[in-house]
């Protein structure tokens, strides 16, 4: 089966005093998720999963809109952050030159729930699961950008580089799973339903 992992598109910024944060798509976001939904609109898929955070949810709408799907949601691929009572988009952070932006270059995640291996290892429980209910299908898993890295590193046998690369906003990232248990990537990053439209793709490109 082919599995696509796909990042969540951009949320607004939200700081609360308390409570979790849980922000929904910004305008861009919904621009993102809609040009998602057409560029995956020529292939096949048979099931789409999100994380139950409101932007995973969101990205994933217009995708289940266009292949007439539901959206079935998995505690599991909730991203390390889920409770914080802040979301920042990391470009912000970055550009404010903030200290939590170091923490990030530093593989530091705050206002984690769980160790990172327990982190990890819920992420990759979890997609093996929604894997093995879909043999032979195409699958796409909406989700967040720590979800992603975690699996991909444990699919390289990285599992002690779990923050190794950026996920962009609705980038998509392959992986073919077979039924002996290979796991092979065959794209990461996959972004051109965002090029050259002015919005915005992450930290890396235009």
């Amino acid at each position: 089966m082919e599995l696509l992992l796909i990042r969540h598109a951009l949320p607004v910024r939200r700081e609360l005093l308390e409570g979790p944060a849980d922000p929904e798509l910004s305008e861009a976001g919904w621009s993102q998720a809609r040009l998602l939904a057409g560029y995956l609109s020529v292939e096949a898929l048979h099931a789409i999963y999100a994380s139950p955070l409101r932007r995973a949810v969101q990205t994933a709408t217009p995708l289940a809109e266009q292949f007439d799907l539901s959206v079935e949601i998995d505690e599991g691929i909730a991203e390390y952050d889920r409770h914080a009572n802040e979301y920042v988009p990391v470009e912000e952070l970055k550009a404010a030159n903030d200290p939590r932006w170091q923490q990030l270059l530093n593989n530091e995640w705050p206002d984690m729930d769980e160790t990172i291996e327990q982190f990890a290892q819920r992420v990759y429980d979890s997609i093996e699961a929604i894997v093995g209910k879909h043999p032979g299908e195409n699958v796409a898993v909406v989700c967040h950008g720590g979800v992603i890295n975690a699996y991909l590193a444990r699919v390289l046998g990285a599992e002690d580089s779990t923050g190794f690369f950026y996920p962009n906003y609705t980038g998509i990232n392959r992986v073919a799973a077979a039924r002996t248990g290979q796991r092979q990537i065959l794209t990461v990053n996959e972004t051109a339903h965002l090029r050259g439209t002015g919005l915005p793709i992450g930290l890396y490109g235009k």
